[in-house]
């Protein structure tokens, strides 16, 4: 049977175009082509050199390796999150070589994983922080005009990196003070507030700036480079960990940084957590809650108030 069965990274290959007709993402298809190709290469060190040679214990041996996997240099180990991702990965390609009748039993059927983490973000910037972060851009020069509209857009959208770079012009409705994020995560499209601020420097950006960098192009993107091209992920995330050294912050993280600040100072002001999950674009609650635990302001303003230990306020009533 062995003979008849294409080789593992073959069969990678079929599952990964199987789940690019089910239009999930390139981001997602790149994410788990690394993972199966690692756990490949895993087997073909130890002889493996067919999916129907691999075993329930053999998995098993690979979920240890996780466990015991440390960096070359930081000498860290996977997290704990990291770890689950790559055995999901393998979970669901093992449901789809059964289902294709590659392997006759499902041997990752029963594969645990590790129990879900929820860790809070590293950092969080503070109000005045944010403020020197955005001051930190020279807007008397054309990038530094582009720059400082895309840090307002973040810290007034919440967005993710991957959704600010693929904002169109035309994504904008500056007048409704919307902006709408095409096939954010999960390929889902959605509507966010943009407040006034971040609209005006994106209008200043657009009549002084855009237009010079597109002159020989017809990009619709909305942030570009100074040759009209649209910026990457990448190259968005470096932008933004520059400011943030630039301003003297000692905080790590670049554009998540800014989302997680938006959101934790939204929570202390005020914002319900239904509507800050429709601002995240987060499908479920619960991962929207993480920002209860970060807030920190209105649970000291509680305990300070009705703490048994805590001093009595003065009573300045006259007597």
């Amino acid at each position: 049977m062995s003979t008849q069965v294409p080789t593992p990274e073959i069969l990678k290959d079929q599952f990964l175009l199987w789940m690019r007709m089910r239009n999930c993402s390139d981001r997602t298809l790149e994410s788990w082509a690394y993972r199966i190709r690692r756990f490949n290469e895993w087997c073909a060190d130890r002889g493996i050199e067919c999916v129907t040679q691999v075993t329930s214990d053999l998995l098993a041996a690979y979920r240890r390796y996780l466990f015991h996997y440390r960096n070359a240099k930081t000498n860290a180990p996977l997290k704990f999150s990291t770890q689950a991702s790559y055995l999901m990965s393998l979970r669901r390609w093992f449901v789809w070589l059964a289902a294709e009748k590659f392997i006759d039993i499902n041997v990752a059927s029963k594969l645990d994983l590790p129990k879900e983490e929820r860790r809070l973000p590293t950092d969080v910037l503070a109000a005045d922080e944010v403020e020197s972060l955005l001051n930190a851009t020279d807007v008397t020069t054309p990038l530094g005009l582009r720059d400082r509209a895309m840090l307002e857009t973040f810290y007034s959208t919440a967005i993710r990196c991957g959704e600010l770079t693929r904002l169109q012009v035309y994504d904008l409705e500056v007048d409704r003070g919307i902006a709408k994020i095409t096939q954010g995560k999960g390929r889902k499209d959605r509507v966010v507030p943009i407040g006034k601020r971040a609209c005006s420097w994106i209008a200043k950006y657009l009549a002084d700036v855009r237009p010079a960098f597109v002159v020989e192009t017809n990009e619709a993107t909305l942030f570009v480079s100074c040759h009209g091209r649209p910026l990457g992920r990448n190259n968005v995330s470096a932008i933004v960990k520059s400011y943030v050294r630039a301003a003297g912050i000692d905080k790590r993280g670049s554009c998540h940084l800014l989302r997680h600040t938006t959101a934790t100072l939204m929570m202390e002001n005020g914002a319900d957590l239904r509507s800050l999950q429709m601002l995240l674009g987060h499908e479920r609650l619960n991962t929207t809650q993480i920002y209860t635990h970060v807030s920190i302001q209105r649970l000291k303003a509680v305990h300070e108030k009705t703490h048994p230990a805590s001093p009595p306020k003065e009573d300045n009533r006259n007597e």
